[in-house]
């Protein structure tokens, strides 16, 4: 993962202050250690009329599969070894924007006690990134940077030079030039850029990140003509985040057009904002319609089939109705992440009695699922390969056979009404499909038919009169016909 930053100079001033801006001197070699790898600064020319400093980001791979995502949206692209086999280390990404804030923060920051006066001041620059991701072709990345004041070249990369007829491919050759930015502008943009461009980030986004993107983004994004697309994309499309970071944005514009403090135009409306009611997140909603529909069809026994961090487990374990709950999984980092959740280790030991994790793969029978009164799918089938969608009917309704079964997912309608959603695009990197209503009821209407239940279907969320509701719920219920054969068999 490779950057340069030239510059020009005269004898008067001349271009080795780069040097000093950078706080790196010409004449060493350094190396900084990052999370993800160690991160080199060295000048392969530095006189009076032009310096170069180039950033070489070697990434251990090991080190970023351990404590990165290293798949879907947050990671690699989307494969079967992809935390193993991607271009992390070759092309520009978040992890570069992190070791520029790491190894330049001062010269982002604009600081430079050496050279105090050509901080303040635009210089010559050419910014040359040899591969850069960028989602959405060089079109997006001129759309980008020629705002800011960048001359802007953006050449696709082939994909392989002795099969042109094969096309380009995601990546770009970048080369940005200005005469009227300072350096830590040019910086600044290009942390919040190169994230953007590669439409994915290497660790976990949280609350804290709308104040490094607004941080980063002072004098330019209020005004950028592409922010929200920078915004949900800096933010990994997280909608919570970039709603609050557009109201922010918002507000300095406001306050730049009136000539005032944030401050004084957020105080304006503060009380009506904090009466405001905060709409209930989706997943709780989601929670609460599948702890009503267990409770409405009687069942105490219950089966969280794809339990994943153990939330519906630890929202079922607070009602005493349900005598017992089992988390299945087949992820053991999740099953880990759940004990912790429930903090069994901690848990009474009337509690702790109530629950049960442990692995399985709904891709196959498995005899410990059997015997329970209800069993929950909730935001998992979507996950499968479709394929692979009858081995898990035939493992949950075909052997495992509980009374009720609930099954959840994202109604794809309604992804229309998500604004920072792509059209096209599915809500995550690891979802298989997304369905429409009719598409639903068919697949369930069908599962029913064949293993002898009923369905009924119930919206969660709001229910949109033109795309429905954001997740759909299919609540089957095994037929009076054949629980009466069950009975039979069982007296048998």
């Amino acid at each position: 993962m490779f950057l340069t930053i030239s510059t020009t100079g005269t004898p008067e001033r001349p271009a080795t202050d780069l040097g000093f801006l950078l706080h790196k001197h010409p004449d060493r070699a350094q190396a900084f250690s990052t999370s993800y790898g160690t991160a080199h600064v060295l000048y392969p020319e530095a006189d009076a009329e032009r310096c170069t400093a180039a950033l070489l980001l070697e990434v251990d791979a090991v080190a970023l599969v351990r404590r990165g995502k290293g798949k879907g949206r947050g990671g690699a692209p989307d494969a079967a070894l992809a935390q193993y086999v991607n271009d992390r280390p070759y092309a520009a990404s978040s992890l570069l924007a992190v070791a520029l804030s790491s190894v330049f923060s001062s010269a982002m920051r604009g600081v430079c006690t050496a050279r105090p006066e050509r901080a303040g001041e635009p210089l010559p620059l050419r910014i040359e990134i040899p591969a850069l991701p960028a989602r959405g072709g060089p079109d997006l990345v001129r759309r980008l940077f020629e705002p800011l004041g960048w001359a802007v070249t953006a050449d696709p990369v082939a994909l392989d030079s002795e099969f042109p007829e094969w096309g380009d491919s995601r990546y770009v050759r970048l080369v940005l030039e200005s005469e009227v930015l300072t350096l830590a502008a040019a910086l600044r943009h290009l942390y919040v850029l190169l994230p953007v461009l590669d439409d994915a980030k290497h660790y976990w986004v949280s609350s804290d990140e709308v104040d490094k993107l607004l941080r980063a983004g002072e004098g330019w994004l209020p005004g950028h003509p592409e922010q929200k697309l920078i915004t949900s994309r800096y933010l990994s499309r997280r909608w919570s985040l970039t709603r609050q970071a557009m109201e922010r944005l918002e507000l300095v514009r406001l306050a730049e057009a009136d000539d005032s403090e944030v401050e004084d135009i957020d105080n304006a409306v503060e009380a009506e904002s904090e009466a405001e009611e905060k709409p209930t997140p989706l997943a709780v909603q989601r929670r609460d319609a599948i702890t009503a529909a267990l409770k409405a069809s009687g069942a105490t026994r219950v089966l969280d089939l794809g339990c994943g961090q153990g939330q519906l487990v630890q929202a079922l374990l607070k009602d005493p109705a349900f005598t017992e709950i089992v988390g299945v999984d087949v992820s053991m980092r999740a099953l880990t992440i759940a004990s912790r959740r429930l903090k069994l280790d901690r848990m009474g030991e009337r509690q702790a009695s109530r629950v049960t994790l442990f692995q399985s793969s709904l891709a196959y029978t498995d005899n410990r699922l059997k015997g329970y009164d209800a069993a929950v799918l909730s935001e998992v089938i979507e996950h499968l390969d479709l394929p692979r969608l009858p081995a898990l009917e035939y493992a949950v309704f075909g052997a495992a056979r509980p009374r009720t079964v609930l099954v959840t997912t994202p109604n794809v309608e309604y992804n229309v009404r998500w604004e920072s959603l792509p059209a096209g695009h599915v809500r995550h990197g690891d979802h298989r499909f997304e369905w429409t209503r009719d598409e639903f009821r068919q697949w369930a209407g069908k599962v029913a038919e064949r293993h002898g239940y009923e369905v009924e279907f119930a919206p969660v969320g709001p229910d949109d009169p033109e795309v429905g509701p954001p997740t759909q719920m299919a609540v089957f219920s095994m037929s009076t016909a054949t629980l009466r054969t069950t009975k039979e068999e069982k007296a048998a």
